[in-house]
């Protein structure tokens, strides 16, 4: 089979590469074409995977690209993984937010409208390359905000568009593993939207565990989860909330610990990405791939560093990170091999949230077979969490409408009405903010 990779000179390509070479299965991935509009980060990526396949009798070959359709055409599958902008644009999310004393995070509050609004356009045009060059290809979206982004593209594609998120899933199987029961072994009730959802009930042999996490001091702060929220407030909601919401229960002490740090998540990476790339300009560097497991565990470690204490480090298995890769390769497994599996996704609601358009993007779990994935009933949401994914959602079709329009009043609109933006003022600062500081966000109106 053939993958294109789009977004291929990023830094999680290695790990989607690494869980290829683990499969052994006749019908497999074979043919890897990565694009980038990046030619130099390309070649210092493929340095890395070359490594990688250093001792392995038939690994995927590997291609690099910077034409869109020289890589989609004859793809089995498309990966999306793109960054509009790049680290440069993801500064300028956080600091226009946090100059106006709100929020600046990637993908939740300001910072994430301003990114969807620059991508969606991409998003789309790729979806139409997709249709255009590889018909029957299915597309597996990354690329943040995923929920918003794979909503524009299903617009192109339909159902052959399933957005991905390692977020939940995580969760999920920490809870299992802390009540130490085999994840495979459980039932997930997850509900909610990508970076917004929560973790209602874990089943085992036909009863919900998830009481007696919540109600055991040692083994609920030792998650990730209790150590965030802690653990009055996450008896207060009675279950576990993703870690995203963290940026909605403690908004000002989020933004406290963002603005005193030295430097944003962003330009944290934005340096050491530098670093790791000028490091490896032209290519077939030697140690390339110790180099790169290096920052990524550097990276990882530092995750969501100001939810933390200064003295509080990440678990180890939370820091050796991945995810995205394993659940990538489930859904291709599934799809073309017959291989079922049962997985939280991002897909089209139709009913399954009671209270959201049947069109709109959630995030819950699905069985994924030949036909792709499908959706299990969930129990319908109720009180503050309802309220909070259908105005989020709400904001996020603004945001797309006003990407795909130039529309500026949409623009304004979506900014006014996020639950973390206090002024129809401060919204319109923030898009005069975002045009300033961000060529691609400006061009969006421009059009």
């Amino acid at each position: 089979m053939r993958l294109a990779m789009l977004g291929g000179g990023g830094f999680r390509t290695p790990l989607v590469y690494g869980a290829l070479l683990t499969d052994t299965h006749p019908r497999r991935v074979d043919e890897v074409w990565l694009h980038d509009v990046d030619a130099a980060r390309l070649a210092a990526i493929s340095g890395v995977l070359a490594e990688m396949a250093q001792g392995h009798d038939d690994p995927p070959v590997v291609h690099t690209t910077t034409e869109l359709d020289t890589a989609l055409e004859g793809s089995d599958f498309v990966f999306s993984a793109i960054r509009v902008g790049g680290l440069e644009g993801r500064t300028a999310d956080e600091r226009v937010a946090l100059d106006l004393g709100l929020l600046g995070q990637e993908t939740t509050g300001p910072g994430g409208l301003a990114y969807g609004l620059r991508t969606v356009p991409v998003a789309r045009h790729v979806a139409e390359r997709v249709a255009a060059v590889a018909p029957g290809a299915w597309v597996i979206n990354f690329t943040n905000p995923a929920g918003m982004i794979t909503e524009a593209m299903q617009a192109v594609l339909g159902d052959r568009v399933v957005g991905i998120c390692d977020s939940p899933i995580a969760l999920a199987r920490r809870a299992a593993r802390t009540l130490g029961l085999d994840p495979d072994r459980t039932v997930v009730d997850y509900v909610g939207l990508n970076h917004l959802g929560w973790l209602r009930g874990l089943h085992h042999d036909g009863r919900d565990v998830l009481p007696d996490l919540l109600a055991d001091d040692a083994r609920l702060l030792s998650m990730e989860e209790g150590q965030l929220f802690g653990l009055d407030w996450v008896r207060t909601l009675g279950m576990l909330p993703n870690e995203y919401l963290y940026y909605y229960y403690f908004t000002r002490d989020a933004v406290r610990s963002i603005t005193a740090a030295d430097h944003t998540r962003g330009e944290y990476l934005l340096a050491q990405q530098r670093g790791f790339y000028d490091g490896l300009a032209g290519g077939a560097v030697a140690g390339a791939l110790a180099e790169w497991d290096r920052v990524r565990l550097e990276r990882n470690a530092t995750y969501m560093k100001e939810a933390r204490g200064e003295d509080e480090e990440r678990a180890d298995d939370d820091v050796q990170g991945g995810g995205y890769e394993g659940v990538a390769l489930a859904i291709m497994a599934a799809i073309s091999r017959g291989e079922p599996a049962s997985l939280i996704l991002n897909v089209r609601n139709r009913g399954t949230v009671v209270g959201l358009p049947d069109d709109a993007v959630v995030e819950v779990p699905c069985t994924v077979d030949a036909s792709g994935p499908h959706p299990l009933p969930a129990a319908p949401l109720t009180g503050h969490p309802l309220g909070l994914v259908q105005q989020v959602k709400a904001v996020d079709r603004l945001v797309i409408e006003a990407s795909l329009t130039g529309s500026p009043t949409r623009a304004v609109e979506a900014f006014a009405l996020h639950p973390l933006v206090d002024s129809v003022t401060v919204a319109r600062e923030l898009l005069a903010g975002y045009r300033a500081r961000i060529p691609a966000v400006d061009a969006v109106f421009r059009r």
